[in-house]
Order: C-alpha cells, then structure tokens, then sequence
C-alpha cells in the first residue's frame, strides 16, 4: 500500500512526538531530519493538532508535541486521519467492474483493503517505538568476532 506524502509525513511526525512526549520538537527540526518542506509539514502538524493528536505550543522552546496515548493510538488512526483507506470511490466505477472478472477482482481487492485496515489497526505507536528501538539497537552492535570471521570468508567466495 502506498500512503500519501501527508500520511507518511504525520506517521514520521507522530512517532517523533511520542517517543518523547515531554519534550517539544519544532517543524523546522522535523522538516530538516525528513528532508521535507518546513511549510508542508506546518500543514501536516496542523492536522495532527485537529484531531487531538499533538499540540502547538508558542514560544520560545516551543513546537510540538504528543498528547494522545501511545499504547491505544494506532497506525490506522493516523492514517486515517489524512486519508480513507480501503473505501473505494463508487461514484467513478470502470467498465469491467460489472463484469464478472471485474467483480472477482472487487471481491480480492475489498479483502486486502480489509487485510490492511486490521493490520494498521492492531499496531500501536507503543508497538512501532520498540520496534524502532529494536532495531536501533541492533544497528549498534558489534558483530561477534565468528560473524565477522564467516563474512569474512563469504566475501573472499563471492571473490
């Protein structure tokens, strides 16, 4: 599934937040670390800040933050915050859809939608913080001398 930029820029954004939620962290610092523009992001945050979800705070060591709950706050809500995955437009339908080919493909299609929709549904933002810790960790680790050893000789194969 391929989220819009917006979408991908809050769940980017939202994560930031909660992983500290005492701390406030500006757009700008965002924008900066994501490689995005400062004044799309202000857009994205703006949404964030509508549903509940962080608060703007002014002033000098202003910014943002989180205020939702990071154990009942899930990917799905977030998203779904930008967009509406899933819910197909019904208005413009194609030709085939009608067709019995077409209807099977719906019927295939509407079960991914649903696949998906419970998948960012049961991962919370709790979930995805000790996933990225998980994996931090993992990128600072030393390698154990018979890993390197049989990189070592992998490499010299490959050769």
């Amino acid at each position: 599934m391929k989220l819009q930029k917006n979408t991908s820029l809050a769940l980017y954004s939202v994560l930031e937040f909660a992983a500290d939620p005492t701390r406030h962290v500006s757009a700008a610092d965002i924008a900066a670390k994501y490689d995005v523009s400062a004044h799309h992001l202000a857009k994205v945050l703006a949404g964030l800040a509508r549903a509940g979800i962080v608060e703007s705070v002014r002033g000098a060591g202003g910014g943002y933050r989180f205020v939702g709950n990071a154990r009942r706050l899930t990917l799905f809500d977030v998203i779904q915050t930008f967009e509406d995955p899933g819910l197909h437009e019904t208005d413009h339908r194609e030709r085939g859809e009608r067709t019995p080919v077409g209807q099977a493909l719906g019927a295939v299609l509407s079960e991914i939608d649903q696949t998906t929709k419970a998948t960012f549904s049961s991962i919370t933002l709790a979930t995805m913080l000790s996933l990225i810790e998980r994996q931090q960790r993992a990128c600072l680790m030393p390698s154990s001398p018979a890993t390197t050893a049989a990189q070592t000789r992998a490499a010299k194969r490959a050769r």
